[in-house]
């Protein structure tokens, strides 16, 4: 799995070489998930807030469009109210169900003005950590859980982004899930990211 995560990071960023013109550029983003499970199969449950944060590498092709591949990390998944009449744990308030990737989006990359751009594409995400947290707001709490959700997942990911002179930039993105979170159940991720970043 380690081997897949590396290798799709370096096939996202190693295509400098082949795209790239003396313009190319790298940088650092990090920002704010707010994520879901939808599908007819999800249970009702609330969003999950949380984090994401990675490499991204910006290709010109020409003065108004570049290709912009990234390696992200996505911490994702959802939350559910809290049920223990028993008192048998001690639960916060609610309990997050906990589904981290690794996303690699490939991008394109649209100037509609001077610094502002509409990027969309396809994402390729490994799932690195499942677990459910039933103390979200402490430490402790987490129950991982193995072999559960598939670890691969294709996804699509668009939004809009505007990059000031300095190189620093303000990011705004939908992604969602094509692929099933689990065989044979109807329920998929999706998730609303905003962030800042830095190109050098």
């Amino acid at each position: 799995m380690k081997k897949l995560v590396l290798m799709a990071g370096l096939i996202a960023l190693g295509t400098t070489a082949s795209f790239a013109q003396s313009a190319y550029r790298f940088g650092v983003k990090a920002g704010l998930n707010v994520s879901n499970i939808t599908g007819s199969d999800s249970r009702d449950q609330d969003t999950r807030l949380s984090f994401n944060g990675g490499l991204v590498a910006e290709l010109p092709i020409s003065d108004k469009f570049s290709f912009q591949p990234e390696v992200i990390y996505s911490a994702q998944g959802s939350t559910i109210a809290a049920i223990d009449e028993d008192n048998f744990l001690d639960i916060d308030e609610n309990i997050e169900y906990q589904l981290d990737y690794i996303q690699v989006p490939l991008l394109a990359k649209i100037y509609l003005v001077d610094g502002l751009s509409l990027q969309a594409g396809p994402s390729i995400n490994f799932l690195v950590n499942e677990e459910v947290d039933y103390q979200p707001v402490s430490n402790g709490g987490d129950v991982n859980i193995v072999d559960g959700a598939n670890t691969f997942e294709l996804g699509t990911a668009a939004g809009l982004e505007y990059q000031f002179d300095s190189g620093f930039f303000i990011q705004g993105r939908y992604t969602r899930g094509f692929t099933r979170i689990y065989d044979n159940v109807n329920a998929y991720n999706y998730a609303v990211q905003a962030g800042v970043g830095y190109v050098f």
